[in-house]
């Protein structure tokens, strides 16, 4: 939701009629006291911030397995998504999100969502959960957990990509003392990880504040932003810059 984040959301909601129905995924924050809260700046956001879409923003309150009143295996919730256009979910933890929606028939309604011309924006927590592997941020950062990965939603399995996605790719709020790029894992972790992945895994990393837009039907990736993103496929390395395109077979192997 920063300056960044509203140009790409105008530069896709600008490919449907207005107004345009929005989805909000709450599941990535589903555990926070004040999941609420998000839920309400991220209405407050596209309603003000977006208002020359006419944006109608729904809320999807998938915060828990199950199939009670905010469960992602209740039929109800998932049906908040019928017709959404847009459907955007970002912040949180990915090991929850990926917990909580695998299998699930929120997760279903978002595909089908997809293969019918949705687009899906993911921010951070949700960026990470979709991938084919998942790296577990809170649990190594935080708690001490040795560097490991988790099975993911894997959004893009179906296009044929073996993806591990990697936002906060350049963060430096660590400082001098403490290296806290690759999503908070720092390099040297990094490089564990990275020897972990089977060899038909392509990582992308995402730099803060850019996008990686996944055009699916001119099977193209484009970059837009402050930063880059960075493509590695074994031991090559590429990097793509604001405004550059390259062709999506660039993350198979």
């Amino acid at each position: 939701m920063a300056r960044v984040g509203r140009r790409v959301h105008e530069l896709l909601l600008a490919s449907y009629a207005k107004p345009v129905p929005v989805a909000f995924v709450e599941t990535p924050a589903g555990f926070q006291p004040n999941v609420d809260v998000l839920a309400a700046k991220v209405r407050t956001f596209f309603e003000h911030n977006l208002q020359n879409f006419k944006p109608a923003v729904s809320i999807v309150p998938a915060r828990r397995r199950g199939g009670g009143p905010d469960g992602s295996n209740n039929p109800a919730v998932a049906a908040t998504l019928d017709g959404a256009a847009y459907i955007f979910a970002g912040a949180g933890s990915p090991t929850y999100a990926v917990k909580h929606l695998v299998d699930t028939r929120a997760w279903s309604a978002v595909l089908a969502r997809v293969d019918d011309g949705a687009t899906l924006a993911l921010a951070s927590a949700m960026a990470l959960a979709v991938a084919a592997h998942t790296l577990p941020v809170y649990e190594i950062y935080k708690v001490g957990d040795d560097p490991h990965w988790v099975p993911g939603l894997d959004l893009f399995g179906r296009d044929g990509l073996d993806l591990a996605i990697v936002p906060h790719w350049n963060n430096t709020e660590g400082g001098a003392d403490l290296d806290t790029s690759h999503c908070y894992v720092g390099a040297a972790r990094f490089e564990e990880l990275k020897a972990q992945l089977p060899e038909s895994t392509v990582v992308l990393g995402i730099d803060e504040h850019t996008a990686c837009v996944v055009d699916r039907a001119a099977d193209e990736v484009r970059v837009q932003g402050v930063g880059g993103v960075t493509v590695l496929r074994g031991s090559d390395e590429e990097t793509y810059a604001d405004g550059e395109r390259f062709p999506l077979l660039r993350l198979r192997r």
